[in-house]
Parts: structure tokens; sequence; C-alpha cells
């Protein structure tokens, strides 16, 4: 693919990252926040009687821990005033948070469509953008989500927050490798068994190295504390999960869109070249 096309395709992925990012956003503002405002006053609740409230701030649902702030606490030597209030993290830092996020994984999987293209079969652009999101969304989100779950902001201890953030990152860097190693090994089995059973073959090879690495990676040691309620932490994970099919569903029929009228110019000249006229 010419670098000019890539150049145009991935100005597009950053413009779709961008305009799927702020509707994910909307899901995340009146979807994700009451879990996590609900979260923060559970904890603000247990922390009470000590006199102080200390916490992880709320974010995007999903991506990633929140940022550690201070609320408001009284006591017997004066009030200490919080450094970034709630309503600001919940609008402008969770905004700048999604779009952020938005962009950047709209141009990574612009480059990744560019890649595909041609390359996983005989699919067109809307085709192929929806299946590079969808193997993003499986490879980058849902399976370390299923090892190391998204927890709302009073679930987890401040102090292993670098080790919890090393195993996720590590679980999304194993996810990709394998599965770009399964992508791989499905195009060389296809000849032999076709390209369904290629594909269903490299599929299962993924799920079961994958299924291996999640038993022996270390688990997530900061425990759900006890009286937490399961139905909040469900309703927050839901979210998480939401949020992401959000995005990249999005992205998948903005770029798609876009980058099929990219494309599309390049048949029709063709098609409307000259002609040369019969001799008589």
């Amino acid at each position: 693919m010419p670098s000019g096309t890539v150049g145009r395709l991935l100005l597009r992925g950053l413009l779709a990252g961008l305009i799927a990012g702020l509707v994910a956003f909307v899901f995340a503002y009146t979807v994700g926040e009451g879990p996590v405002s609900d979260s923060i006053a559970q904890e603000q609740a247990h922390s009470a009687p000590a006199g102080h409230h200390d916490h992880g701030g709320g974010a995007a649902a999903g991506t990633g821990d929140a940022a550690a702030h201070e609320h408001e606490a009284a006591d017997a030597g004066g009030e200490e005033e919080e450094l970034v209030s709630r309503d600001l993290q919940s609008t402008a830092g969770l905004a700048t948070g999604v779009l952020v996020y938005g962009v950047a994984v709209g141009g990574i999987a612009a480059l990744a469509f560019c890649f595909a293209l041609g390359r996983v079969g005989r699919f067109g652009p809307r085709a192929t953008a929806a299946l590079v999101a969808g193997a993003a969304f499986v490879t980058v989100y849902f399976v370390p989500f299923l090892k190391y779950p998204a927890n709302p902001p009073a679930v987890g201890n401040p102090d292993t927050i670098g080790k919890r953030t090393a195993l996720f990152f590590l679980m999304i860097a194993l996810s990709v490798l394998i599965g770009v190693a399964a992508v791989i090994l499905g195009k060389r089995l296809a000849p032999r068994l076709g390209t369904w059973n290629a594909t269903v073959a490299a599929g299962l090879g993924y799920a079961v190295v994958m299924a291996v690495l999640a038993f022996v990676l270390p688990p997530n040691d900061d425990a759900i504390p006890d009286g937490f309620p399961a139905a909040l932490l469900w309703d927050f994970r839901l979210a998480s999960i939401g949020l992401q099919v959000v995005l990249w569903t999005g992205f998948a029929l903005l770029f798609g869109t876009l980058a099929d009228r990219a494309l599309a110019p390049a048949a029709p000249a063709a098609e409307r070249a000259p002609v040369a006229a019969p001799a008589v």
C-alpha cells in the first residue's frame, strides 16, 4: 500500500477514534459514573469513623486504574481541601482520558488495518475494519479483563497499583502477540484445512495458550472488601465492558465508512479509462 494512502487512512483512523471516543465518553458519563460515585460513597461510609477519606478517584470505566485524589475531611485540626473536585474528574477529566484513549487506539487500529487489508481474506474495507476492531477488542481488552477485571475506586490497595498495572499490560502484550501468531498460523493452515477450519483451529489455539498463561500469571492480590455490594461491582464491570464495546463498535463503523470512501476511487478510475474505438 502506498505511503500516501497509509497517511490518509491514518488520519481517518485518528478522526474515527476521536468521534468514537466522544460517543464512549457520553456512555461512560451516563452509565459508568453512577457505579463510580456509589463506590466512592461506599468507601467514605466505611472510612468515616477514621476521620478522613482517601481513595482512588473515578475515571473512565475500563481504561485502567483511576488516578488517586483526595476528598474533604474535617478533623479537630481543621479542614483539608480536595486537590481535584469530583465534578471536574467526572467531566473534563473523564472526557480527556477517553478522547485521548480513542485517538490513540484509532491510530494504531488504522495502521493494523493497512497491514491486514487484502492479507486476511478477500474482505472489503468495511469488513476488514470490523475484523480489526473485533480482534482489538478481544485481544487488547476482553481477554486481559477476564484475568484482571476492572475494579471500582474503593477496591484496591494503592501500594500495589504499580504491580497491578504491570501485570495488566503484560497480559495485554501477551494477548496481542499470541493473537498475531494465531493469525499467521491460520493463514498457513488455510491451504490444507480450508479457510473456515484453519480459522477455527487458530482461534482454539489462541484460547488454549491464553488460558494457560492466565493460569500461570500471578492473580490480583487485592481482594474485594467484605461487605462491598456484589451488585455494585457487577454494574461497574458491565459499564467497563460496555465502554469498550461502544468505543470499538463506533470505530469500526466510522473508520470502515471513511476507509471505504478513501479507497473506492481507485476502482472507478480504472473503469473510466478511455477505450479505443474499433477500426472500421
